[in-house]
């Protein structure tokens, strides 16, 4: 090669290198997209964000709108907004007041429900007065509220509490087992009988007569071999998971109680004068007695 030919080949690399120079890209510039992009998403999450916020709103509106008496028009929405009922949907009102029996003829001698509850309602106002005058009272008795009445009767008034009446009862289990026996005459608590914490120990038979159910069968001692007949009687206690049927006979007439979530209610028309208590037996699923009150030692025979 010579002189002149190398000379043309130096100066035509030099101008290609050039060249390479020229059309090679600047670098990218990093810190600038990366500033862009976050720039882009916060703008990307604010719309949807808004858009969120919309949709959220058009329900709420449309519910308000809706309210009668509002004077304002109501204004169309996406289908997408109407499409659950249950946003709009009112709850029905939860029924207030004491439980009733299990049965109807737990309400005896033509006592309605509500005579029932207003006579509980008077009984509890009335051991608050008690306990607000510093006398004897059960304590906190609750709001009636968290009652069950299981038996409501006629009282026959007799030397020791003259003028006829009628009786409530009513039982609630927490925050502790309480029975109450209440006596309404002329509009007014006449007597309350309470029992907090049950009467049910752990020796005791799987059915088991009230302590003070004597109140609801007898009349006054004074009034011995000479009650007011015919008397309408009622007979209450506990009975244990196992029991199935309960049968109670007063004055030679026997029944079939009602079992109402723990608790054996008997009743009756006394038509004649006796001298023993009320004769219960109590039998399993398989028709088996197992308890008989003639056999339990703890069971008060004679009045």
């Amino acid at each position: 090669m010579s002189e002149e030919e190398r000379d043309f080949e130096e100066q035509l690399r030099e101008l290609l290198a050039e060249d390479a120079y020229t059309i090679r890209p600047s670098p990218v510039p990093y810190p600038q997209i990366r500033r862009q992009g976050v720039v882009e998403r916060r703008r990307r999450v604010a719309v949807a964000g808004a858009a969120l916020v919309t949709l959220a709103a058009v329900p709420v509106a449309a519910f308000t709108v809706g309210v009668p008496g509002a004077g304002a028009t109501e204004p169309s929405t996406p289908a997408a907004s109407s499409a659950s009922p249950t946003v709009l949907s009112t709850p029905s009102p939860t029924p207030s007041g004491p439980a009733g029996p299990a049965t109807a003829g737990q309400l005896r001698d033509g006592i309605t429900l509500e005579q029932a509850v207003d006579g509980l309602d008077k009984c509890l106002a009335y051991d608050r007065d008690r306990v607000a005058q510093g006398g004897l009272a059960s304590g906190d008795l609750g709001k009636p509220d968290d009652y069950r009445i299981i038996l409501a009767l006629k009282s026959t008034g007799d030397s020791n509490s003259p003028g006829d009446g009628f009786f409530v009862v009513a039982v609630k289990e927490k925050p502790k087992e309480t029975r109450l026996i209440c006596n309404i005459k002329n509009g007014e608590v006449s007597g309350l009988n309470t029992s907090v914490g049950g009467d049910r120990q752990p020796d005791s038979p799987p059915v088991l007569a009230d302590i003070n159910g004597g109140k609801l069968y007898q009349q006054s001692f004074i009034d011995k071999g000479n009650w007011k007949l015919p008397f309408g009687w009622g007979f209450i206690g506990t009975v244990e998971p196992g029991v199935a049927k309960v049968t109670v006979s007063y004055g030679g007439v026997g029944s079939e109680a009602v079992l109402d979530h723990g608790w054996f209610v008997a009743s009756g028309t006394l038509t004649q004068q006796v001298t023993r208590n009320p004769h219960i037996k109590g039998y399993d699923k398989g028709g088996k007695l197992i308890y008989d009150s003639d056999e339990d030692k703890t069971y008060q025979q004679v009045q």
